[in-house]
C-alpha cells in the first residue's frame, strides 16, 4: 500500500491559482440551482419584506433572474392552491420558506415544511398540483431553468389509476 497522500503527490492546488476555477456568477447545474435556492432561502433580508398575501389568490413577485433562470417567490394563504400543472420545458426547485405546503403527485401526496429541509427538485413535464392545507400561510421559493414559459394546467386526479397513465413520463427527485 502507498503510504503517499494526494496533496504529496499532486502538490497544493491553492499554490497553483491559475488551476482553480473562479466560482460561477450564475448556476448552470441541478446541484448548483438548489444550492442557489438553498442560499436564498438562508438570506431572509433578501425575500422576507417582499412577502404579500392576497386573498383571491396566490401572491408571486420575481426575485430574479440570470441567464437561463428566474427565481420566483410565492405567498400561500390557507386553502390556496395552483391547480395541477406541469412547467413545460421548465425543470425546477421548489423550498419551502415558512409554513407547510402539500405536494400532490400521482405517486402520492408529501408535506414539505419550512425548516424542515423541505426542497423538491423538478425535470420538465413533472405533473403536480400545490396546496397550503394547514391553518397558517406559506411561502415557498421556485427556481426555473430555463425561465418559465408556460404553465399547462392539467385535469384534477380522478384516480390513481387515471393519474398514473398522466404522468407515466415525469420524473421527480427530492
Amino acid at each position: 500500500m502507498n503510504s503517499d497522500s494526494d496533496l504529496q503527490i499532486a502538490g497544493d492546488i491553492l499554490e497553483v491559482p491559475h488551476l482553480l476555477q473562479p466560482p460561477r456568477e450564475h448556476p448552470a447545474t441541478v446541484a448548483e440551482f438548489a444550492g442557489l435556492a438553498r442560499a436564498v432561502a438562508a438570506d431572509r433580508a433578501q425575500w422576507a419584506h417582499l412577502v404579500r398575501y392576497d386573498a383571491t389568490t396566490r401572491w408571486y413577485h420575481r426575485l430574479r433572474t440570470g441567464p437561463g433562470y428566474e427565481v420566483w417567490l410565492l405567498s400561500w394563504l390557507p386553502g390556496q392552491g395552483s391547480g395541477r400543472h406541469d412547467h413545460g420545458p421548465s425543470a425546477g426547485v421548489l423550498t419551502v420558506l415558512e409554513g407547510t405546503l402539500t405536494e400532490h403527485t400521482a405517486r402520492g401526496t408529501r408535506a414539505l415544511a419550512a425548516g424542515a429541509g423541505a426542497q423538491r427538485v423538478f425535470a420538465p413535464g413533472y405533473v403536480h398540483e400545490v396546496v397550503n392545507d394547514a391553518l397558517e400561510p406559506a411561502v415557498s421559493l421556485h427556481v426555473y431553468f430555463p425561465g418559465l414559459t408556460e404553465m399547462p394546467m392539467h385535469a384534477p386526479q380522478c384516480s390513481a389509476g387515471a393519474a398514473r397513465g398522466a404522468d407515466a413520463g415525469s420524473v421527480a427527485t427530492a
